[in-house]
């Protein structure tokens, strides 16, 4: 039998004495970043629901209005905008009965009891277990996801023979016809969805000593001790609009990636996903406080009920911020397709808003830690995504906007194969390039800024240049819409912030390459031009050109505060006055009184959404409010997030998990306005602690330690800088000049004023 995972019951790993009942809130999740599956962990009936992230319904290039279809409208059909589908279901149905004794072999099989049960996934390894006892005898099970052979391995085990007799079921959701072969020890099915998308799936029982048979469309498995099964599934999908987002027929990847699996052992599988999966998790670690270890000891969902109660758990916090990192590695990698509103996990054929990638919010959530969690490579997704659907999507802009229009925007909703559904958010294109930019501010690859993300900045900068119009002198975006509640009118908030962000990261980027001179000074005559912000009649940052806001709103979206956060246009040293407008938005739609001391328990209605409390948590960071931004964390967890730790709107859906890991980080350490500022949010409870990997703009990687709230040593590494320059720092509210570690050369504390 394999030892135990390294590490404490509890520490980054999520566990529980009971099999999974429910999908949605009980069920654990494992990804390679293509291909993933939700466990349950039954003894006798271990489900495991797959995934495989194209499995996608709807037309190329769907747009409501080409269709002929207004403007809200949602057809999750295979021949409108469609929706992301579940791939199927491995059944695994286990004997754990006694035979009758021969005395009186007429009498009933007992069932033996389960003994000793627990269920568990390590967040660092990627390794979900299942461990019990039957008969007297101990059974392990694993299950990963395994990126280097790009399957899923699952692996049983048991002390002597009985325990892992079982039937394997694999089934099709979407109807196909299963095949087994009992001499190759496989089943398989393949099919095609209304929209043409061809699929397949392949299972095949690569080691075991017990004797294997078919029965009907099952394979029975009997006198084994040991079994490894491996799990593949593919579409002809290929993230591509110049072939028709098709690609390679499927079944010979999968026959083809199952031979190589199987040509390995399962020890030496699980090897090289250790070493993936961990060296991933491992770049970054963050601690805080102290939670006693009776606490940590206790079962995951024991020790969420004890926190929505009101307790405190320093260490659960810590394993969420984890878990959102584990969740992105797991459901976005280069060479695939983006985390969507649930990251690659789905048992729907009609998910919640299509499982789409919806671009007024939450696509973007998504990847707000990519780059400052040191997840890099999982953003590279995101950006070739959008690189793609711009394809389909100038089609559709210039249906809408015009038929001379240059540049491109998109709708709220956006599906793999660059359909656009629901109301148009014409700031879309504009908020994607945030993204483009901040991966080049992070990574600093000049071939990167050169080749992909100048000319698309360039161009949504287009699309702006052509649609500004005059008011009162003024720049103002035309027929602007907050999303998802008020009036449509010129110059809202949303609209003008995200604008003025485009313009700022394309001036910087043009002057980085040092190109562009002519067309830099009309988007900077352009950006100058733009109507500022407004500071209404409550004091509040106003979200509409008109003072119209309603201190008593407590709707779930800030889209106004967009220039707090993720953009850089309001700070607390910049521009005081608009940061302290900016607080008093936020807190009057978190529904904080003057009368009533503030808390996570006092934000009221729709503010309770699951990546509502992150969003805010991030924007209370930037204005420094450490205690606010703390309760907003709090509240995810308390309030929004269910038993297996995965958010919840409701229903569930991952922005929240990933929010919370980048609100997390800009409590901890912000670099937006050009110094590296360490705890600029930290709370009193989190009064002594440390974080390691963590990123600044510019290429360096933070690493700090304090105590009493006040840093003790910190180094700044230019690993992936251009040189090493001096760069600013600030610390406990003083500002210092290092020079930062070259990469390798070892810890060169920065010194901490005293």
């Amino acid at each position: 039998m394999p030892r135990e995972l390294d590490g404490p019951p509890g520490r980054h790993r999520l566990w529980y004495q009971r099999p999974a009942a429910d999908w949605q809130s009980q069920a654990l999740p494992i990804g390679n970043g293509r291909l993933g599956a939700m466990l349950f962990g039954g003894p006798e009936r271990e489900r495991v629901q797959f995934n495989e992230q194209s499995l996608w319904g709807g037309a190329d290039g769907y747009d409501n209005a080409l269709a002929g279809r207004p403007d809200d409208d949602f057809d999750l059909s295979d021949t409108g905008f469609g929706c992301y589908r579940p791939f199927g279901d491995l059944l695994l149905t286990f004997d754990t009965s006694t035979a009758p004794a021969a005395a009186d072999p007429s009498s009933p099989a007992v069932r033996d009891p389960v003994v000793d049960y627990h269920r568990a996934l390590d967040l660092e390894s990627g390794i979900h277990t299942t461990g019990f006892a039957v008969a007297g005898q101990r059974v392990r099970r694993e299950a990963f996801a395994s990126r280097a052979a790009d399957v899923l391995v699952l692996r049983y085990q048991a002390e002597r023979a009985g325990p892992l007799d079982c039937d394997i079921a694999l089934t099709s959701a979407q109807g196909a016809p299963v095949t087994v072969d009992a001499t190759a020890r496989t089943a398989a099915f393949r099919g095609r969805l209304g929209n043409g998308l061809r699929y397949a799936a392949g299972l095949r029982l690569a080691d075991t000593d017990g004797v294997v048979t078919a029965v009907g469309a099952r394979l029975r498995v009997r006198a084994a001790t040991w079994m490894t099964l491996l799990l593949d599934a593919r579409t002809d999908y290929r993230l591509d609009a110049s072939s028709g987002w098709r690609g390679a027929t499927p079944e010979p990847a999968v026959e083809a990636t199952l031979d190589g699996a199987a040509n390995r052992s399962y020890p030496a599988l699980r090897e090289t996903h250790l070493a993936d999966s961990t060296s991933v998790a491992r770049r970054v670690s963050v601690t805080w406080g102290h939670t006693d270890d009776e606490i940590v000891a206790l079962p995951t969902d024991a020790r969420l009920a004890r926190y929505r109660a009101g307790g405190e758990d320093a260490a659960l916090e810590q394993t969420m911020f984890v878990l959102g990192r584990y969740l992105l590695h797991s459901s976005s990698r280069p060479g695939g397709l983006p985390a969507n509103l649930q990251g690659l996990w789905n048992d729907s054929d009609r998910p919640p808003w299509a499982c789409d990638y919806h671009t007024n919010i939450n696509v973007q959530m998504n990847y707000w830690a990519a780059e400052t969690a040191d997840l890099s490579d999982s953003h590279r997704a995101l950006i070739e995504f959008v690189r793609q659907v711009a394809v389909p999507s100038r089609v559709a802009t210039r249906h809408a906007f015009g038929a001379d229009t240059r540049g491109w925007t998109a709708r709220t909703s956006q599906s793999i194969f660059g359909g656009n559904a629901w109301e148009w958010n014409t700031v879309a294109s504009a908020w994607y390039a945030q993204h483009l930019y901040e991966h080049w501010a992070f990574t600093q690859d000049l071939a990167y800024l050169r080749d992909t993300a100048h000319p698309m900045i360039k161009e949504i900068c287009e699309f702006w240049q052509d649609r500004l119009i005059e008011r009162d002198g003024r720049l103002v975006a035309p027929d602007g819409w907050s999303p998802e509640h008020g009036p449509r009118e010129h110059g809202v908030t949303y609209d003008q912030q995200i604008v003025a962000d485009l313009f700022q990261n394309y001036l910087d980027c043009a002057e980085t390459l040092g190109v562009d001179a002519e067309h830099r000074s009309v988007v900077a005559d352009l950006r100058a031009r733009l109507a500022p912000h407004r500071i209404g009649r409550w004091g509040q940052l106003q979200e509409w050109l008109t003072d119209r806001d309603d201190p008593d709103d407590v709707h779930r979206h800030t889209s106004h505060l967009f220039a707090v956060f993720p953009g850089r246009q309001i700070t607390p040293t910049a521009t005081p006055d608009l940061a302290a407008a900016a607080l008093v938005s936020l807190t009057a739609r978190c529904g904080e009184r003057a009368s009533v001391p503030f808390d996570e328990s006092t934000v009221r209605g729709d503010s309770r959404r699951s990546w509502t409390w992150p969003w805010r948590a991030a924007v209370f960071a930037r204005l420094g409010e450490a205690q606010r931004a703390r309760h907003m964390i709090r509240g995810l967890l308390r309030y929004n997030t269910l038993d297996n730790l995965l958010c919840d709107h409701p229903p569930m859906q991952l922005d929240g998990n990933f929010g919370l890991t980048a609100a997390v980080v800009e409590m901890l350490l912000q670099s937006h306005q050009g110094t590296i500022h360490l705890l600029p949010a930290l709370p009193r409870e989190w009064a002594d602690g440390a974080f390691r990997g963590l990123r600044a703009r510019g290429g360096y990687r933070v690493d700090c330690t304090w105590r009493d709230g006040r840093v003790v040593d910190f180094t700044v590494v230019a690993d992936r800088a251009p040189h090493r320059d001096p760069v600013r720092v600030r610390v406990d509210g003083e500002d210092v000049s290092i020079t930062p570690t070259a990469p390798g050369a070892g810890p060169a504390p920065g010194s901490a004023p005293r």
